[in-house]
């Protein structure tokens, strides 16, 4: 069975099974022997135990993740800044692109209230910290002591840390190729850790909407409907209709024309969940099918792949929303800022592998004080959420190097605007796949 099967089927069999429980701890004496071992033993004993040391795991990997990821990546745009501007306008619109995604998701989920109604999943009230002013916000940014920050799960501190290692490392010489070189057998190392930990996923799935929905009811998954279809609606929005309107304000390109050209590797990208396991294929289909030229392609697409995250910082803006509403509290303006701001550079820290979105979450909540008490309840739903993901994901790729390459003068509108041109490059001959 695969392992969004898999998935899928832990979480029906945990929110049945954790329903029953609900129904019958219910209607037990709470000074009868059966209630203490449904209740403490396996509710709030095994199930819970389980539970969060899975969600343990995930935080876990949260500050390796990040640093290696961004290491690389910023290593691999230092060592091409030879390419100026290309270089540029690409990052650049993919930061863009990534704010619009984040702030659309915190528009749209504040309008819908996919959270309210909701109660805590733990019984508890949730204590508000005080939000800090804005400009100690940007200046808490840069870390006085990275390893103070790694320890403490400061994010914002080691995404910067990140940057600046990962930049240095390519102005180092052969000093930096060699740390350059360790980080990317070490980005290897987590994401087989990363790997692992996804693949005991069902288990914790299971584990997590068991004790939720034993102590919260079924009634749950009615509220939880709600933000399940305002993401994917969210998402199919950007997807659709934000990349297709960038293209057209930025060229004279036809929207439809590159939409029909990536059935493929949306069909792809829906069945893999990763854009890392996708990118031969959008490499292929950008140089072959749209035209853009390897000098742009080469450098824009595997780019793309690393911090390109459209989707993640979509479900990020959309689940920070719904677990505020549903702990009951209202975001100020400065948190909605540091959502926007925190979304946008954990979704460049995101791995290009499956789930690794909501890895990213945890510290997008913990930066703006909000528990992780409904993370298990997200994790539900997320693998199917994962897959749209990826989806809009490689679509903010193709875009934006079909962008970059006609404004570069290195896109074929020929190859473009061919609908039968799946295996010919521009100005030259192709093969298929």
């Amino acid at each position: 069975m695969s392992l969004t099967n898999r998935i899928l089927l832990a979480m029906v069999l945990g929110i049945a099974f954790g329903s029953i429980l609900n129904v019958v701890v219910g209607n037990l004496d709470p000074t009868s022997g059966l209630y203490g071992f449904l209740q403490n033993g396996l509710i709030m004993g095994l199930f819970d135990g389980v539970g969060r040391i899975f969600v343990a795991s995930l935080k876990l990997l949260v500050v390796p993740l990040v640093l290696v990821s961004l290491i690389c990546g910023m290593a691999a745009l230092g060592q091409s800044s030879r390419m100026g501007a290309i270089a540029g306008k690409t990052v650049g619109l993919y930061l863009i692109t990534t704010g619009i995604a984040v702030s659309l998701g915190l528009t749209i989920a504040t309008i819908v209230g996919p959270g309210k109604g909701m109660t805590q999943a733990d019984g508890g009230e949730f204590v508000r910290k005080e939000a800090p002013p804005l400009i100690d916000t940007i200046v808490n940014m840069f870390p006085s002591n990275p390893v103070s920050a790694m320890a403490e799960g400061n994010m914002l501190q080691v995404i910067v840390f990140a940057l600046l290692v990962g930049f240095a490392a390519t102005r180092a010489g052969a000093h930096g190729e060699r740390i350059i070189s360790w980080f990317q057998d070490m980005e290897a190392v987590v994401m087989k850790m990363v790997g692992i930990v996804i693949e005991l996923a069902p288990y914790g799935v299971f584990a997590l909407l068991t004790k939720l929905f034993a102590t919260m009811g079924f009634s749950t998954i009615f509220n939880l409907a709600t933000y399940f279809f305002t993401l994917l609606a969210v998402l199919l929005f950007h997807g659709l209709v934000v990349y297709g309107a960038l293209l057209r304000a930025l060229t004279p390109l036809s929207p439809g024309m590159l939409r029909g050209k990536m059935r493929q590797v949306w069909a792809f990208a829906f069945s893999t969940s990763s854009s890392g396991a996708t990118l031969p294929l959008t490499l292929r289909t950008v140089e072959k099918k749209l035209g853009v030229n390897k000098s742009v392609s080469g450098f824009s697409v595997p780019l793309g792949a690393t911090i390109n995250m459209d989707g993640t910082a979509i479900m990020q803006g959309v689940a920070t929303v719904f677990i505020a509403q549903a702990s009951g509290v209202d975001l100020t303006l400065t948190q909605l800022l540091v959502v926007v701001l925190t979304a946008t550079l954990a979704s460049i820290g995101a791995a290009a592998v499956p789930s690794a979105g909501i890895i990213m979450l945890t510290l997008v909540l913990t930066q703006i004080g909000l528990g992780l008490e409904y993370l298990p309840l997200l994790l539900g739903v997320d693998r199917l959420l994962d897959m749209v993901r990826t989806a809009v994901n490689v679509t903010g790729d193709a875009t934006v190097s079909t962008i970059v390459a006609y404004h570069e003068g290195q896109l074929d509108e020929t190859v473009y605007n061919d609908p039968a041109a799946d295996t010919q490059e521009a100005g030259g001959q192709g093969s298929p796949v």
